[in-house]
This record gives structure tokens, sequence and C-alpha cells, in this order.
């Protein structure tokens, strides 16, 4: 496998960006998830610099925020915030998994999908807006981290022992690609950094990234493990669900004290 299918696989499949993916196999599955974090990383840089530019033009510190939140819903044509509603719809249905796993296949979203959305975006954007009144730069390492965290929660969601729900997406393409180990390592090594970003603020910026990026990935863990119990394993949508609630989590962390 060239060194680069990894990559290609997960910008191509988690952004909107022209990437010409070149393999799908699950060689290349397993690669492209433990380069989803890179792609958080890249995401959430984008994100950081528009929600910094509008700062240094002297937009308020809540557009800003706006901003910040909407870049990763654009780069990705909101296929995460699409996730996130229809396991809301599929988890609140309270129908047995088969007509729970139909009505997130529907293209329309329930009441428990938009409130979904609705608290999960005014949660980031609440978030951010209080980190850019500190500073852009806390600002700006929040929302980088958040978007690794969120990828990494999905590399732990592919790990090896958690089934597909369908035998067919982008869930059955990625499901158990990922050995236990290598996957809870690449869920380390994200803390890790988020601990090596936190010391440009002093032990505090240490101990306060370091907790929401655990915080950000056991939120996801939870729902991961509901959605299981529930679904019988992962779909698309439960990738993307579990992406946007590490997100959260790791924002509003962050964002407290």
């Amino acid at each position: 496998m060239a060194f680069d299918d990894g990559p290609r696989f997960a910008f191509g499949t988690l952004t909107i960006l022209r990437v010409r993916v070149t393999r799908w196999d699950r060689a290349a599955a397993r690669a492209g998830m433990l380069c989803a974090p890179l792609v958080g990383l890249v995401v959430g840089a984008v994100a950081a610099f528009v929600g910094g530019l509008l700062l240094l033009l002297g937009a308020s510190t809540l557009l800003a925020a706006v901003a910040t939140a909407a870049v990763p819903a654009a780069l990705t044509r909101g296929l995460h915030l699409d996730g996130l509603a229809d396991t809301a719809d599929g988890l609140g249905s309270g129908k047995p998994a088969e007509d729970a796993l139909r009505i997130m296949k529907q293209s329309d979203i329930g009441p428990f999908g938009v409130l979904s959305l609705l608290f999960v975006i005014l949660g980031q954007i609440a978030a951010l807006s209080s980190l850019y009144a500190f500073s852009w730069a806390l600002g700006a390492v929040a929302i980088t981290l958040a978007s690794a965290v969120g990828r990494a929660a999905m590399t732990l969601a592919c790990r090896s022992g958690i089934p597909p729900a369908r035998p067919d997406g982008l869930g059955a393409a990625v499901a158990g690609a990922v050995p236990v180990r290598t996957a809870w390592g690449t869920a380390a090594v994200v803390v890790l950094l988020g601990a090596a970003c936190g010391t440009a603020f002093g032990p505090w910026g240490v101990l306060q990234f370091a907790a929401s990026a655990v915080a950000g990935l056991a939120a996801a863990e939870l729902l991961l493990r509901r959605c299981r119990a529930r679904f019988g394993g992962v779909t698309g949508d439960v990738f993307g669900a579990l992406c946007e609630t590490a997100v959260i989590a790791t924002l509003v962390v962050a964002s407290l004290g």
C-alpha cells in the first residue's frame, strides 16, 4: 500500500476536499481511520484561522465563534452533523434496532435530531465565544484540539470487536479495521497533544486541555456503547454523532475555569 493511501482515504471520505481515493479496501480503511485525527487538525486549524481573521477585523467574539463553528460544517458538507441528527432520531425512536436503523436512513429529520443539532451548535458557539473572550490563541487551540479529538473518537470506534450495524455503507467499510491497541494508542497521542498545546498557557493549561481531550473521548465512548447496544453496531451516522459529541464535550471542558 502506498504511503499516501491513508491520508487520501481520510481526507477523501471525511471532508469535501477533492482528494482522489485510489483504494477502498480494509488496509486503506485501517490507514485512513488512523489518519482521521490529522484531518481534524487541518479542519480545526482552518476554523481557527477564520475566527482569528474576523477578530482581527474587529468582529465580536460571538460572530467569530459562529464563523469558527461553521467552518467544520462547511468542510464536511454537514456530514457529521447529519449523522448526529440521524443517530439522535434512531436512539430517541424507542423502536427495535431494525426499525431504528430504517429511521436513520430516511432523508427527513425528526424532533430528536433537530434538538440535538440545536443544542450542539449553540454549545459550540457559546464555548468558543467564551474562549475567544480570553484570547484568540485559547480559542484557536481549543477548536483545533476538539476537531482532532472528534476524529480520534472515530478511530476508536473502528477498533476490532465493534461490528457494523449494517452490511453496507461507510460503517461496514471501516468497522473493526483498526487493532485495539493501535486505536487506543492514537487516542493517547491526541490527549498528549492536548497537554502539549496547553503548555503555552502554563500548568493549568496543560491540565485543562488534557482533561478536555479525555472528556471528549469519554463522552464519545459512552455514546458508542449506547449505539452498539441499541443498534447492534456502528453506522456512518454513528461515526458522525461520535465526532460531534467529542467536539462539543472537548470545547465545553476547555472553556471551564
